[in-house]
Formats: structure tokens, C-alpha cells, sequence
């Protein structure tokens, strides 16, 4: 069993690309509540599973982390690690992911940050960048940012962030059914998605819309 103790800032012994992977552990889990899976590390960062292997194995060995064997999400820091935070100054909402305006994809969560506080600041507040056409219609397009507040519980009509089965985000439009929700695209290029309301887990109720135009 790992010792708890405090560790300096900045870490001592860690390469920047093993700090990084440490940071990204920490925030993921203080965002979900579980730790993200090798998948998860290796898209975040674009190397391979066997990369992130390597690092896990480099911060195990050196006491930053502990992992159970065979057991997906199981990375756990040492309670005593006090890692550094962003630099005083930075300013912005989280950036914490991509989320699918097409078929649901699997949810992944980024560290980075948008500077639009002074336009929706909020410590409820986060942004998304958007995959895909299937909101188009309500002018949400592939690579906008959309701004959203924390709700679980929204209204008819409103664009969601909607977790399904806790594995799967996706952007739609919210509709209760009865017992069951409908998902609804804006766009005739796709269905809608309906499940039970109980596999339906809402992150959030989009409040604003950032496209950036680039030009070719």
C-alpha cells in the first residue's frame, strides 16, 4: 500500500508528459467520479494504449499512482499528491470534451479552457465542442462550442447534453415521453433517439453558441 504524503509543486521526477497524464487523471475524475479508461488516455493525448501503459507504469512505479490489475477504471492517485493547478491569471470556462451531434459517441473529457466567462460565467457553466450536423437546424454546427449550464432536469424543446447509459453524450433536443425520453435531432438526415427515462442521464440545457469562421 502507497504511503500518503504531500508532494511538491512542482513535481519532482515526473517528465511533463507524465505530469500531464497525472493532471488529466485527477480532473477526469473529479469531473465523473471515476477514473477514464486507456482508451480514453490514449485519444486524449493521440498515442497509442501501449504508450499509456508505459507512462501508467512509469507514475506506479514512482508512487504517483496505483491501478487494480485486470479492472477498467481503476486508477486511483495517492491521496497525499497535491498536484499544481492552473496558473493564477487563467481564465475561461472548461473545455471538458467533445459531444456528438450525430450518432452518440463516447464521452471524453479535455482540460483545456474558453475564455467566454464574461459573456456566461458561472461556476455551473461548461463547454462542448460539437461532432457532427445533427442540430444544424438550430444553427449548431460541426465545430461550434456550445455553452452549457448545469441541469438535470430541463424542459421540453431544450437542447440538451444527455449522458445515455452513462457511456454514451450526445446533443439533442429533450422530449419526455411518458415514461421514455426522445432525443430529437435537428436535422431530417437523422432519427430519433428514444430510451426509458431512467438510462437517460442529462448534463446540462445549452445556453449559447460560439462558431469560429476560418478562412481557407
Amino acid at each position: 500500500m502507497m504511503m500518503a504524503r504531500r508532494r511538491s509543486t512542482p513535481p519532482e521526477g515526473l517528465t511533463p508528459r507524465q505530469l500531464a497524464v497525472l493532471q488529466f487523471v485527477r480532473d477526469y475524475q473529479e469531473r465523473h467520479g471515476y477514473s477514464p479508461t486507456m482508451q480514453e488516455l490514449a485519444d486524449r493525448f493521440a498515442v497509442s494504449k501501449v504508450t499509456i501503459f508505459e507512462h501508467l507504469d512509469a507514475l506506479e512505479r514512482k508512487g504517483w499512482l496505483s491501478r487494480a490489475k485486470y479492472k477498467a477504471r481503476s486508477l486511483r492517485i495517492d491521496p497525499g499528491v497535491d498536484l499544481p493547478e492552473p496558473e493564477p491569471g487563467a481564465e475561461g470556462l472548461p473545455l471538458v470534451g467533445y459531444i456528438a451531434a450525430g450518432k452518440p459517441i463516447q464521452a471524453v473529457a479535455d482540460s483545456e479552457r474558453l475564455d467566454v466567462g464574461s459573456m456566461f460565467g458561472g461556476g455551473s457553466t461548461f463547454v462542448l465542442e460539437v461532432r457532427g450536423e445533427s442540430m444544424i437546424d438550430e444553427h449548431i454546427a460541426d465545430g461550434d462550442y456550445v455553452i452549457c449550464e448545469q441541469q438535470a432536469e430541463p424542459h421540453d424543446g431544450q437542447t440538451v447534453v444527455a449522458l445515455i447509459g452513462n457511456e454514451e453524450a450526445t446533443l439533442k433536443k429533450f422530449y419526455r415521453e411518458g415514461s421514455r425520453v426522445r432525443l430529437q435531432p435537428a436535422n431530417a438526415a437523422f432519427e430519433p433517439i428514444v430510451v426509458d427515462a431512467g438510462d437517460v442521464n442529462i448534463q446540462g440545457v445549452v445556453i449559447g453558441v460560439i462558431r469560429k469562421f476560418r478562412s481557407k
